[in-house]
């Protein structure tokens, strides 16, 4: 299983970004796809999932009404539109699959079986 994210980098305030996160290896129909960052000196923390086949989502607050997490079945990617972007977004995002989804376990990251390399968002002021 590969997990590949990528559209990351450097934008101003206010502005939009959209990543992506490529899957390949195996289906996911009962998975949740989800996106947590890092922040430099911070732990990481969940940002938004989505459930590979109902398409279910869950947010962060920090990022509710902000950003949109999607995916695409049948190009096995799943999107975070981030809108109005704000410096303390500025962190390492990292895609992940839970093949155990539940309600409960889509918030926490050791529930998270793969993971993909991060891409860098930076937000500047």
């Amino acid at each position: 299983v590969q997990l590949q994210a990528f559209g990351g980098g450097l934008v101003q305030a206010g502005d939009s970004l959209r990543l992506s996160c490529a899957v390949s290896g195996r289906a996911f129909n009962n998975a949740a796809m989800g996106w947590f960052r890092r922040a430099p000196a911070k732990e990481r923390e969940f940002v938004a999932a989505v459930t590979w086949g109902a398409g279910n989502t869950y947010y962060a607050d920090s990022v509710k009404g902000r950003f949109t997490i999607s995916r695409d079945t049948a190009k096995n990617t799943v999107y975070l539109q981030m809108n109005s972007l704000k410096p303390e977004d500025t962190a390492v995002y990292y895609c992940a699959a839970d093949p155990t989804y539940s309600s409960y376990t889509v918030y926490y990251s050791r529930y998270y079986k793969y993971w993909g390399q991060g891409t860098l968002v930076t937000v500047s002021s």
